[in-house]
């Protein structure tokens, strides 16, 4: 939880739940778990237990704290629609971004089939956007439950990207981000996965955000995630809903806080 992020795409984070447990490929070298468990025992850090899952109240009203509107990415140490978070909990959350409208929140699952099933309930302000994870062809699913639900902006994070994404159909999708898996056990991202995706992305008018190559860099070299860069195809694409396309450069914009 934190003010300010160095995650590229957002500019902050809060974490209202902490730890989360696997459901997919891409969970299988959890940045998350990894930096949770460094803490296990430690008495009195906030991840004493680790990656167990943990209902956080004390967090729930944090961002109406934050006067300064910012892109807020929501439970980068867990997932809000994991099974083990109560309906009344995910409401709360809900209304706190509801009311902090001068933030723009990005909410990202790999559950989105609660998501859906919840989304009757929940309110969709402007300001919240939903996004579900994609790393393989077998949970391009994931994206039909995400056009089900009525939030104002709908994304995919495409990282880390474990294959190709043929056949991906980007209906109802505002923005894509792609990018390789960084760590020790990382597994390589071929760059024509990522550049299928971004073709995809280019015929469908949708913003892509290349967040990074991660551990290998796109010869296939492990080098490490800051060597390897950011730079794919001889540039950065750092799309945003909202960005202005020129002649294929990609330049990122605020986007519009609603008041």
């Amino acid at each position: 939880m934190s003010a300010t992020s160095s995650i590229e795409w957002t500019q902050a984070t809060w974490n209202p739940v902490t730890g989360c447990t696997k459901v997919s490929p891409g969970c299988a070298h959890c940045y998350a778990e990894t930096f949770a468990n460094r803490f296990r025992g430690v008495p009195g850090h906030p991840y004493e237990r680790g990656f167990e899952l943990q209902l956080r109240p004390e967090r729930l009203e944090l961002p109406l704290d934050w006067k300064k509107p910012r892109m807020i990415f929501v439970n980068s140490m867990s997932d809000l629609f994991h099974e083990g978070v109560d309906d009344d909990f995910i409401a709360r959350a809900f209304a706190t971004m509801e009311r902090a409208h001068w933030h723009t929140f990005q909410v990202l699952t790999k559950r989105p089939e609660r998501a859906l099933a919840l989304a009757g309930g929940l309110p969709w302000p402007d300001n919240v956007w939903l996004g579900v994870s994609v790393e393989n062809r077998r949970f391009l699913h994931r994206l039909d439950a995400l056009r089900g639900i009525p939030a104002a902006l709908r994304f995919a994070s495409c990282e880390p990207l474990l294959g190709p994404l043929a056949g991906i159909d980007l209906t109802g999708i505002g923005w894509v981000i792609c990018g390789g898996e960084s760590g020790p056990r990382a597994r390589r991202m071929e760059p024509e996965w990522a550049r299928a995706l971004r073709g995809a992305c280019e015929a469908a008018s949708v913003p892509f955000f290349f967040k990074q190559w991660g551990a290998h860099d796109a010869d296939g070299r492990r080098v490490g995630k800051g060597r390897a860069g950011r730079e794919f195809d001889g540039q950065r694409w750092d799309g945003m809903p909202g960005a202005i396309q020129n002649a294929g450069n990609v330049t990122r914009v605020s986007v519009p806080v609603p008041q």
